[in-house]
């Protein structure tokens, strides 16, 4: 449909990936109500905020969901826009590449010149005027032959949590040519690297984190997983014949588990990208709008303190609902405690979270870790509490 002002004749169909539990996050993110339908940086839940900044850019009968069991009830709830039909809860998790190509081959049967954004549901966007632009000219680009659109964040720091871009040449495509946005080829990709590759990565100004949105048509990635993921193929195919039907659930139930368990970079992305530079299709616009994929504590930390990246460091994050806050001699801390007087003296760089059942202690550095907690939980038999 139309893009906005763009006043496109390009079908773009976002989808919005929200299968995941958000261990990271615990003890406020829980398996039936996981971080991205939790409000963790304002009124707005993360899906919310997704939605939000896709409206402009596409209608909300061409939006889809793909999420779980556990979640598709309160996603409906969140996102009344989103036909309840294009929600879709996996009948097994089987990371992104099974999810993204589902929607791929359902497209591909009635609409497979129709381009599909993926975008997970939990990053944080700042500059959303920057991003609609942005993905704009990542929809024309995709949808001008057989191509892959990545978009690059530019990178703050030397991050080992994420996955890198290496670019390549800059390309002037007569699709973007009007929209002043660069476009670079992509050399390769490479997952969480050490930290001296990522000093390395950083340090040489020609690579971006990979922001996990992707642009291409419904035609090129179900060719894709075809081409490199031969047996995933029939399934999705099996599926999206039945979608529509009395037999959707059951087809959907049992072809579905029998996908490989991989993500979409190590499945198309990776094997795509090494045909070269020059023969793979696969081009990146630059994410430089703000973006945050709030993977664990200290990153929402970072977000909401909203300070120069050297002033982080010694900003406390108060995030409860009592204006009384008190601080003697305490900086980079975040608290999560409503409905508490908060205190902090002497101390610095802790992550606090209090909710009705459990209590998190821990520090910035090691927030990352905070997932296995649950995974120890599960161990214990505390369901209760995951």
């Amino acid at each position: 449909m139309p893009m906005g002002s763009s006043k496109s004749d390009v079908r773009f169909a976002p989808v919005i990936l929200a299968g995941g539990s958000g261990t990271r996050f615990w003890p406020r993110s829980r398996k039936a109500k996981a971080k991205q339908v939790l409000a963790l940086d304002g009124q707005r839940t993360m899906i919310q905020q997704t939605l939000d900044r896709l409206l402009p850019l596409a209608d909300a009968s061409d939006v889809w969901v793909i999420t779980n069991d556990l979640l598709d009830d309160v996603i409906g709830e969140q996102l009344p826009e989103v036909p309840r039909e294009r929600i879709l809860s996996e009948p097994a998790a089987r990371n992104t590449a099974p999810a993204c190509a589902l929607a791929a081959f359902l497209l591909e049967r009635t609409a497979p010149e129709t381009v599909i954004g993926i975008f997970p549901s939990d990053h944080a966007i700042k500059d959303t005027a920057r991003f609609a632009e942005v993905v704009r000219a990542g929809v024309a680009l995709a949808a001008s032959g057989d191509k892959v659109v990545v978009l690059g964040v530019p990178p703050a720091r030397a991050e080992t949590g994420y996955g890198y871009i290496e670019l390549g040449g800059v390309v002037d495509d007569p699709a973007v040519a009007d929209s002043g946005i660069e476009v670079r080829r992509v050399k390769r990709f490479t997952e969480k690297p050490d930290r001296a590759r990522a000093e390395e990565f950083v340090a040489s100004g020609n690579y971006a984190w990979n922001g996990g949105i992707f642009l291409w048509s419904a035609r090129t990635l179900a060719g894709a997983i075809r081409e490199f993921r031969p047996a995933m193929a029939p399934l999705l195919e099996k599926i999206a014949a039945a979608y529509g039907t009395a037999e959707f659930e059951r087809v959907f139930a049992e072809e579905y588990p029998q996908c490989e368990n991989i993500s979409i970079d190590y499945a198309v992305l990776e094997p795509r990208s090494a045909k070269g530079e020059m023969n793979s299709g696969i081009y990146c616009l630059p994410g430089d709008f703000a973006w945050n994929d709030l993977g664990c504590w200290s990153a929402l930390h970072e977000h909401v303190a909203a300070c120069p990246p050297d002033m982080v460091s010694i900003a406390n994050v108060i995030d409860g609902q009592d204006p009384l806050t008190i601080s003697i001699d305490s900086c980079g801390n975040y608290v999560y405690a409503p409905g508490k007087v908060i205190a902090l003296v002497g101390v610095s760089d802790l992550v606090v979270v209090q909710t009705g059942d459990a209590l998190l202690i821990t520090t910035r550095e090691r927030s990352q870790d905070v997932g296995k907690v649950v995974a120890e939980l599960k161990t214990k038999g505390r369901e209760d509490l995951i």
